[in-house]
């Protein structure tokens, strides 16, 4: 970077190396020679005296060399350090101290200037000596050293830089000496009680690392992920690691029917209140949750039980530290970022990504393709792709004009770096999946790159949970518009079949935020429970939005760790203004033995299992056909099955009309008023099975007139046709 000498120096460099392989002490081979005997010989036969001096410790002459210029007992100024001799000079010192040393411990050959400066010195060697040194082989007698047929010595494992050694970069600038925790790092100790952040090597013996047990689950056709941050996955107050979230997390969203997960906060990060936002080691799974290969494990145990393992990436920025981070990375204010404003986040205090450099390009690139090679991951959410697309991050009034996306702060680059992404994940690793976060909603985002498109699998759909959390708090329920709500989760239906939804996500919940079951019910473990009408109505809205929500989009719902049950508390991390409390910064899995939460995580899961069994969102769009703003009620055919949504706080249907294009047998499959999932089981058994009558309504040839229950919706199947 910028001709700038680079040196690493270990914290800590384990300097007794094995030359030779081990053997047990006990083991003394078909040759009864012991194990001192066996170093013995290998020793006279195959090193002099002193020639194994620098493979034991292979950092001496550097460390000596950096301690003796830049140590506490070297030169402190230019004026102390004064000129450097030339090599020549600086050899002929060192030949004439070392005069009377053995002759194996000098050189066998000899430099010699030819006079000309800065040319390259030519080499006198001692041709014996290079043929001695070129004959020289491993003694016989002890590398196949057997005992009754097997080995008796075993090749032991030395990395260059032994593994757990902890070390930084120092960098030697014009504007002095800097010192960084590596780019490249894969496991990092942030700083922590004044103490420096260290990176951390780490390459376990082959004996002792992980070794992956399960493949890659399927892909499936319609994607139902479980969101979840690590951290917060116990109950207890504290920095939960990765073997709680393997044996609490991973079986509930396999039980709860969800066939992926997406983890946030994974990646290293200096604080841990910003919840994994503000990276500081790209390369690095956070030590805070575990090492490397704890997270293997996650991931592994997590294909055995078929699900899918997504990571929520942040390459639109990175944290603004220097020690810890890339900011200042080699001493120059661009060399990971822009420099000026636009290399600065106008409201985040993040740094912002120069795309167009072509070392950046390949960190950024190599970054993703390290996450799928060495952990196995199945996918990337990306994550805030309009804080990247545009230099005003985002910070501007869209009105979805398209003069708005190919305007002068459009950052071209940026956009390069995306197509790029999308191109090297998908000819690497075809079976990856790639979710975009764009507010935006940039054009092009799941159109193939060959087609101009950006190449994402997937976009969110950010505005429906704002949707649903403006309804809750600001909006009367008798006022709530059932063409806004249609229109919203459907958007202006291109590329509905690339759409993600959900109705909260972790932004609904985290740092202030309050979850929907918070807003509709409260903590339902106080002793002063919430009026009986106010706790109906908020179970009854708490499963309709996510019933319409999961099955009226595209082919693929997302779901925030705990809401599935209603957990009734936000997330808030530990930060300096709540005195670094844990007290919310975890999930209350024992509300499940509560009746409420497990009435509503039964109906979670049979929703879950719709899909799984009755493939719902693998199926086309919906065929939205009934929404009426005065009668709230909102119907859409999805396949052979009919969706029916009744809004209205008070008004009940005995029989309301709704089109169907097939005559038939329609069945109840899913009914949210039922009193297993804590309604007031209001349809008679008798209704559960209802026959169209010929008779066209909203433009079907058919309808159906089925008893709608208020707050209430139903799942009817088409379970015999019906010729007419």
């Amino acid at each position: 970077m910028g001709g700038q000498q680079l040196i690493i120096v270990p914290e800590r460099v384990i300097l007794v190396m094995m030359i030779y392989n081990y053997v047990d002490d006990y083991d003394k081979g078909d040759t009864g020679n012991t194990i001192e005997e066996i170093f013995k010989k290998a020793n006279d036969e195959y090193w002099e005296p002193g020639e194994d001096r620098f493979i034991k410790s292979r950092y001496e002459v550097a460390a000596k060399l950096y301690e003796e210029m830049f140590g506490p007992n070297g030169p402190q100024t230019e004026e102390e350090l004064e000129e450097m001799p030339d090599a020549v000079t600086r050899y002929k010192v060192w030949k004439e101290q070392h005069k009377n040393d053995s002759a194996s411990n000098l050189p066998s050959y000899d430099v010699m200037d030819n006079g000309k400066e800065y040319d390259i010195f030519n080499i006198i060697g001692d041709p014996e000596s290079f043929q001695k040194f070129r004959m020289k082989q491993p003694p016989i007698a002890y590398w196949l050293e057997t005992k009754k047929g097997r080995k008796a010595w075993f090749q032991k494992y030395m990395p260059g830089l032994p593994h757990g050694s902890k070390y930084r970069v120092y960098f030697n600038t014009p504007n002095g000496p800097l010192e960084r925790v590596p780019a490249w790092a894969t496991y990092v100790i942030p700083d922590a009680e004044g103490k420096q952040a260290l990176a951390v090597h780490w390459e376990p013996p082959p004996e002792s690392a992980y070794k992956w047990k399960h493949k890659h689950p399927l892909k499936p056709k319609s994607l139902r992920i479980y969101e979840c941050h690590v951290g917060i996955c116990s109950q207890e107050p504290k920095v939960s690691s990765f073997s709680d979230f393997i044996s609490k997390v991973l079986p509930h969203a396999k039980e709860a029917g969800y066939n992926a997960i997406q983890l946030i906060g994974v990646v290293e990060h200096k604080d841990y209140f910003t919840v994994g936002y503000r990276v500081t080691n790209f390369y690095a799974v956070s030590s805070r949750f575990g090492t490397p290969d704890d997270f293997k494990r996650l991931v592994d145990e997590a294909h055995e039980l078929g699900l899918l393992v997504f990571l929520e990436i942040v390459h639109s920025y990175a944290a603004a530290d220097e020690m810890v981070g890339l900011s200042l990375f080699d001493g120059t204010n661009d060399c990971y970022f822009h420099t000026g404003k636009r290399g600065n986040h106008k409201f985040w205090g993040t740094r912002m990504f120069k795309y167009g450099d072509l070392d950046v390009l390949h960190f950024l690139l190599s970054n993703l393709n390290w996450w799928v090679e060495e952990y196995h991951v199945d996918g990337f959410h990306f994550h805030s792709l309009s804080s990247m697309l545009y230099t005003h991050n985002g910070f501007a009034s869209f009105t979805g004009d398209m003069d708005e996306y190919c305007n002068q702060y459009v950052d071209k680059e940026a956009l390069l770096y995306l197509i790029l992404a999308n191109e090297v994940l998908h000819a690497l690793h075809p079976n990856v999946i790639t979710i975009a976060e764009d507010a935006t909603l940039y054009p092009g985002l799941c159109d193939p790159t060959s087609q101009g498109g950006l190449g994402f699998d997937y976009f969110v759909n950010l505005s429906a949970s704002e949707m649903w959390l403006a309804l809750l708090e600001n909006t009367p329920d008798h006022e709530w518009s059932m063409s806004k709500i249609v229109s919203t989760l459907v958007g202006g239906r291109q590329n509905v079949d690339k759409m993600l939804l959900y109705a909260e996500n972790h932004n609904q919940s985290i740092s202030g935020g309050r979850s929907f079951a918070e807003i509709l019910i409260g903590n339902s473990s106080k002793k002063s429970p919430i009026s009986q009408e106010s706790f109906l109505r908020g179970c009854s809205l708490h499963k309709m939005i996510r019933l319409i929500t999961s099955t009226i989009g595209g082919h693929a719902y997302l779901n925030f760790m705990g809401n599935e049950f209603g957990h009734p508390k936000r997330v808030e991390f530990p930060m300096p203004n709540n005195n670094f409390s844990f007290s919310l910064a975890n999930r209350q899995w024992d509300l499940l033995e509560n009746d409420v939460h497990n009435q509503l995580f039964s109906f979670d899961k049979d929703m879950m299992d719709l899909d799984e069994n009755g493939r719902i969102l693998s199926r086309g769009l919906a065929n939205i056909h009934h929404v009426n703003d005065t009668t709230m009620v909102i119907s859409y055919l999805r396949g052979p099955n009919l969706f029916v949504f009744n809004f209205h706080p008070v008004n009940a249907y005995e029989r309301y009309t709704i089109g169907v294009e097939e005559a038939g047998e329609y069945q109840v499959t899913l009914n949210t008023d039922e009193k297993k999932y804590g309604g007031r089981g209001l349809i008679e058994h008798d209704h559960i099975v209802q026959r169209t009558v010929s008779r066209r309504a909203d433009g079907m040839r058919f309808c159906l007139e089925v008893p709608l229950p208020s707050r209430s919706a139903q799942v009817y199947k088409l379970t015999r046709i019906l010729r007419v």
